[in-house]
């Protein structure tokens, strides 16, 4: 029986990923950069995670080994977004974006590869659905120059999560709490911006009331809930499809786009919205079709296990 409230926690993940920018573009437009925005960010919900932490008195310990493993996973996530906002110096963001989101064929391609976790054709046919979407909602008609430099960094930023997320689960802290590991990749990662933006001089102040919200907002709704809910998903259905579930996010951002800020619904977007659903009725129908598909050397697909919850967001 399929795990609706893995499916539904997965949702949630996704649609709170897709709220970014409600709250990112009003600062952007308010003059603030983005790597200040990312810094507050990560440290309003490192201070959010650690009292949670402390209120609830859970345990701060970790060893010296897990330390310097939760700083490379943080370097490993911050690498992801580098290689991408670096990508758009040479790519239309559409097309990087969507090359970003190839990240879970990296986690289904190398779990089978490497790993020898079995294959599942609908898995499979979901992810390409799910990319087909994203694609067809990030460029939306608009030109773009192509750039073989470009790809290749928005490509190594999808190869960067998929082999964190892996990294997770194949390192000494797979059997940590998901909370403890939450709060310290953030705070290396509030950390490593920290250092990143003082080096560049690029660290801005928050200048406004407004902007305070805002970044509170960021750091709340898709930061910390997405991280709760992604968790839950992921110890429900697996890593691989709440991967591919995250496709609902563009769904959520064109949604914010249309209604807030006035942006074009087009038929191509139109078309985008209804790959993208029909991928996630894959997900949750694959399993009945996985059962049911037994002819030729097909006889018995099994899906791609999960990998570990303790995975933080993508963004």
């Amino acid at each position: 029986m399929f795990n609706w409230k893995g499916f539904i926690c997965g949702v949630v993940t996704s649609a709170t990923f897709g709220l970014i920018p409600l709250f990112t573009l009003p600062l952007l437009s308010g003059g603030m950069n983005v790597p200040s925005i990312l810094f507050y960010r990560f440290l309003i919900a490192t201070l959010l995670m650690g009292a949670f932490m402390a209120v609830t008195g859970r345990s701060f310990k970790v060893s010296r080994k897990e330390f310097l493993v939760l700083a490379g996973l943080s370097l490993l996530y911050i690498g992801s977004a580098v290689f991408l906002f670096w990508s758009y110096h040479y790519l239309a963001s559409g097309i990087a974006t969507t090359m970003m989101f190839l990240y879970p064929v990296f986690v289904a391609l190398i779990m089978i590869t490497v790993f020898k976790e079995r294959n599942s054709v609908w898995t499979m046919l979901a992810i390409l659905l799910a990319v087909c979407g994203v694609a067809l909602l990030s460029w939306n008609g608009k030109g773009g120059g192509v750039s073989w430099t470009g790809i290749l960094l928005a490509v190594l930023s999808g190869f960067s999560y998929g082999i964190y997320i892996i990294s997770v689960n194949k390192s000494c802290v797979k059997d940590m709490s998901s909370t403890k590991l939450t709060f310290y990749v953030f705070i290396f990662t509030a950390l490593f911006l920290l250092a990143g933006t003082g080096l560049l001089g690029k660290l801005q102040g928050v200048a406004t009331p407004k902007d305070w919200m805002n970044l509170l907002l960021l750091a709340v709704i898709p930061t910390v809930v997405s991280n709760i809910t992604l968790v839950a998903a992921i110890k429900a259905i697996g890593s691989t499809f709440a991967s591919v579930l995250g496709a609902m996010e563009p769904v959520t951002a064109m949604t914010v786009g249309v209604l807030v800020f006035g942006e074009p619904f087009t038929h191509t977007t139109a078309l985008g919205v209804v790959m993208i659903i029909f991928a996630v009725m894959l997900v949750i129908l694959s399993p009945a079709l996985e059962k049911g598909y037994r002819t030729g050397k097909f006889l018995y697909i099994t899906k791609v296990k999960g990998i570990h919850p303790n995975i933080v967001p993508y963004h």
